[in-house]
């Protein structure tokens, strides 16, 4: 039989810092209920200032790890947009923490849909006999690039990480990766940009001038692209694999918007007790929302074995993508 990636562990970690509504509202001109009614966020977390996106996928991988009852990978593959810095990438300092070694190591950048655009990579690698063990981490620390005046943005986003590890495996095993589906439309790209420190527009040399490394997002526009995407990414995977929204026992889409989540729910036909959240405690935590999600409900049971479960997410770019799997039953360490 030909190789399959099958997963193994999961983990995930956020700062221990909450921000509550209440606490950001007074000055942004709103309120905990404006907040909550728009977004379902309740309050997200925020890391300390010292901590680094590389510090989040740290732990995170090291929980997936331990998960998988492994202490090794052949590759690592990380997924953020707010790496440590530009360049090198983050993900060979990451495997150089959890004392990999001189393993193949490399970021992937594909704002809010990265984790599952690098659970494609991975699961590629794997199939075609690269590596035999991957771990693959998204991990995302939005705070430090939110303007804290703009409401569209400073109500939103939280820091995490979430991981999984992947070993090479067979179709026929409970946790093995069934299909994919990813796209992008880059004429879009504006709806969500981080516009400076790039090559089209360069660092600024003044403080004053550095609003232009803060995160802008078009909220209208971007919660229909979103929901269309994700939508139409798993229509075409449900097809691909056989499934219908109704054998779907659990979803687990990008943790955006409460109201995204349940218009693409009611789309599908997969009914909005089995889009599965925690967009209430933790926000939108870009890369790492999906690795996470999945890391709490197999912990506290909302996923078990056997359970038909489709991951979906939708980030700028603009990128999408949806993976499917049949969860295996996990043991937690």
């Amino acid at each position: 039989m030909s190789r399959t990636a099958v997963l193994a562990g999961v983990g995930g970690y956020v700062p221990p810092r909450r921000v509550t509504n209440a606490e950001l509202a007074p000055g942004l001109g709103t309120d905990d209920g404006w907040i909550r009614t728009r977004t379902g966020i309740r309050e997200r977390r925020w890391a300390d200032a010292g901590t680094t996106t590389g510090d989040l996928a740290a732990e995170a991988g090291q929980r997936a790890l331990k998960s998988a009852g492994v202490s090794d990978a052949d590759l690592v593959i990380l997924a953020t947009s707010t790496g440590n810095q530009p360049m090198p990438a983050t993900a060979p300092e990451v495997a150089a923490m959890l004392g990999l070694g001189q393993v193949a190591a490399y970021d992937v950048s594909a704002a809010c849909a990265g984790f599952v655009y690098a659970l494609t990579a991975a699961a590629g690698a794997i199939a075609i006999g690269v590596a035999d063990r991957v771990l693959v981490i998204g991990a995302d620390l939005w705070s430090t690039r939110l303007d804290p005046a703009d409401r569209s943005t400073a109500i939103i986003f939280g820091d995490g990480a979430g991981a999984v590890v992947l070993r090479a495996g067979t179709a026929g095993e409970r946790g093995a990766l069934l299909g994919f589906d990813a796209g992008s439309d880059g004429d879009r790209r504006a709806l969500a940009v981080v516009p400076g420190g790039g090559s089209r527009q360069r660092s600024a040399p003044h403080l004053a001038e550095l609003a232009n490394e803060y995160l802008t997002m078009q909220g209208r526009d971007l919660f229909t692209q979103a929901v269309e995407r994700m939508a139409a990414s798993s229509e075409r995977l449900l097809r691909r694999v056989g499934w219908t929204g109704a054998d779907v026992d659990k979803c687990v889409a990008h943790q955006a918007n409460v109201r995204i989540l349940h218009t693409v729910a009611d789309l599908l036909d997969v009914g909005r007790d089995r889009m599965l959240t925690n967009l209430d405690r933790v926000g939108n935590t870009s890369a790492a929302s999906i690795p996470l999600l999945l890391s709490e409900a197999g912990a506290d049971g909302r996923l078990r074995g056997g359970d038909r479960v489709l991951l979906t997410a939708f980030g700028g770019g603009l990128s999408w993508a949806s993976a499917a799997l049949v969860w295996p039953a996990l043991t937690e360490r």
